[in-house]
């Protein structure tokens, strides 16, 4: 097959960094010194493609942008079609094909940052930077909801460097330090008693494998390895669980389909890729007790038969990421990840793989393309993850409060677990509050509490309008008596989501608003099918109309769009991109 290179040469600093990820080429044939008797031969068991996103961050992270000397190079150590890999490398936000400086500034503006001010933050910032271009970019939902309006600085070089700003001050983006507030900052409730999936944010140090140790940490993987993995499959099963992440698909009965599947190898994802606009839970645990996630991973891949897992993490989240590659170091070291943990004969390892700035990425099975070196585009189902999903595997794929959900299940038992909460929605779930909020932050409840109950904790501002549940891809709801359960808020013509709840109260845009969620489907649809693809640039453009003036075709037109993206697009993404629009229209009238 003929690849056809460019026969683009790198810099020093590109080979470097390509060469730093996969060592030096071994022939010519990698990119090496051509010699006479160079053979190309096979020196992997599975394909070197999996490794084409590290290699674009490694050039990305070191020189602020990927040439095509640097692309050709990739190409020929991971022998990958060029015109392949461009289509990968331009499916991500934060890579660029293009010259760029070494610091790029990434404003938010996305619904909960457009709450609190980040039109007036990104307006200064233009005045100082100019046009968004090469300097600085808007962008969206940076999971950093809590500290709206909010920016992140990435700079490239020898040793890369992330810089958060939250709330963000535009005379201070220029600075190049900023002292970031500790994870338990996120988490009003922090030190309170009663809480299961928050209670060591702020009480234990999240470096410590010691202090973790201490507190609990490791007695749920011991309790599995007494029970075996039908024993963990069946507790979890009798706890109730599902999956936080919107789907609310039940754990156990995914686990134990996996688990079933004679194909081997079996792979763990823990989906980390947290995009939706409003959501920051994930990044609060992984900030604040990430040992807790290595070992729910744990428990999971022992559980479902996996010797190893990806744990897939939004490229926005470098504190998240240090404090992850640190706790997975330390349980390396101390024989609590890698061959025979605790002495049991189970060997499990993890590889924490970045995103690169792309919502639909959340989507389970466009993770698995993204992992192996492909475009972060969903798959059509069947067949499901559990009977091919990553490298064509069985795979089970988790986000990250759905695992650590599984601690409480084993120390205290199915029955326990299953006593908090409703019938059918068991245990307690995290809330991402932001807003026109005085008390912004994560909040954990039982199942059953009320909508009413949570903003008596955080406090409205000003007069309330309007609560948008589930994010972007959620409804606007108005009574504040809702429970909050996946079967009450389904009762309700909402979702609960991924545990989004954005304030709005009667300062916010609500037609900008509205705009800003269109933009933002438009944006991140992965084109690959048409009613999503062309639905949701029809949406957009409907709506800036609307902000203009009223007219009746435009609002059947959006009707229309709406419930074809639902109906026929492959994907959640666009099944929901008319949700938050809709509930807008019919519940508060804004167009009227």
């Amino acid at each position: 097959m003929d690849l056809r290179f460019r026969d683009a040469e790198p810099t020093d600093d590109e080979r470097a960094a390509v060469d730093a990820l996969l060592g030096p080429p071994a022939t010519a044939w990698d990119g090496g010194v051509r010699t006479a008797t160079g053979l190309r031969f096979a020196a992997r068991s599975e394909p070197a493609r999996d490794l084409l996103l590290p290699a674009l961050h490694a050039v990305n992270d070191r020189v602020g942008w990927i040439s095509e000397g640097a692309l050709d190079y990739i190409c020929r150590r991971l022998t990958v079609p060029p015109a392949e890999a461009y289509g990968v490398a331009s499916f991500y936000s934060l890579l660029s094909l293009q010259p760029r400086p070494a610091r790029v500034l990434h404003v938010c503006t996305d619904l909960a940052c457009q709450a609190k001010g980040a039109a007036d933050v990104r307006r200064r910032v233009e005045e100082r930077l100019g046009a968004p271009g090469d300097s600085w970019q808007p962008s969206p939902c940076l999971g950093l909801c809590e500290r709206a309006p909010a920016a992140l600085a990435l700079t490239a070089g020898e040793s890369p460097a992330a810089t958060v700003y939250g709330p963000a001050d535009p005379d201070a983006l220029a600075a190049a330090e900023q002292v970031e507030p500790p994870a338990e900052a996120a988490v009003p409730q922090a030190g309170q008693p009663g809480l299961v999936l928050l209670g060591r944010i702020g009480v234990v140090d999240p470096a410590s494998l010691d202090d973790y140790r201490a507190s609990g940490g490791y007695a749920a993987l011991r309790r599995a390895f007494q029970l075996g993995p039908a024993g963990v499959i069946r507790e979890v099963l009798e706890s109730g669980l599902v999956g936080r992440g919107g789907a609310a698909f039940p754990t156990g009965r995914k686990w134990d389909a996996t688990a079933r599947q004679p194909d081997h190898p079996h792979y763990l994802v823990c989906n980390a890729d947290e995009s939706e606009p409003g959501t920051f839970k994930d990044r609060v645990i992984m900030e604040g007790d990430p040992y807790a996630l290595i070992e729910a991973m744990t428990i999971a891949a022992y559980a479902t038969g996996c010797a190893k897992g990806y744990l897939y993490i939004r490229g926005e989240y470098p504190r998240a990421t240090r404090r992850l590659e640190h706790a997975m170091a330390t349980a390396r070291t101390r024989g609590l990840l890698g061959a025979d943990i605790l002495g049991q004969g189970f060997s499990f390892d993890i590889e924490l793989r970045r995103g690169a700035g792309a919502y639909i990425c959340g989507e389970e099975t466009a993770i698995f393309n993204s992992i192996e070196g492909f475009r972060g585009e969903p798959r059509s189902k069947p067949p499901f993850p559990v009977e091919k999903g990553l490298f064509g595997k069985p795979t089970v794929v988790n986000n990250v409060e759905t695992l650590v959900n599984v601690l409480p299940i084993l120390e205290h038992g199915a029955q326990a677990y299953a006593a908090i909460g409703t019938k059918d929605s068991t245990g307690t779930k995290l809330f991402c509050v932001s807003g026109t909020v005085e008390k912004p932050g994560v909040y954990e409840l039982p199942f059953g509490a009320t909508l009413r109950d949570l903003l008596d904790l955080a406090h409205p501002e000003g007069t309330l309008r309007a609560v948008l549940l589930g994010g972007a891809a959620g409804a606007f709801v108005t009574d504040l008596d809702i429970p909050l359960t996946f079967e009450g808020t389904r009762q309700a013509g909402a979702t609960l989501g991924s545990g989004v709840v954005l304030v709005v109260n009667d300062t916010v845009d609500l037609k900008g608003m509205l705009l800003r969620i269109a933009e933002f489907f438009r944006d991140e649809s992965c084109g690959q099918c048409v009613p999503c693809r062309v639905g949701t640039v029809r949406q957009e453009e409907a709506l800036h109309r609307l902000s203009g003036r009223v007219d009746q075709r435009d609002l059947v037109l959006l009707r229309e769009v709406g419930q074809t993206m639902r109906d026929a697009s492959i994907c959640g993404l666009g099944q929901t991109a008319w949700n938050a629009v809709e509930s807008a229209i019919d519940r508060l009238g804004v167009y009227k």
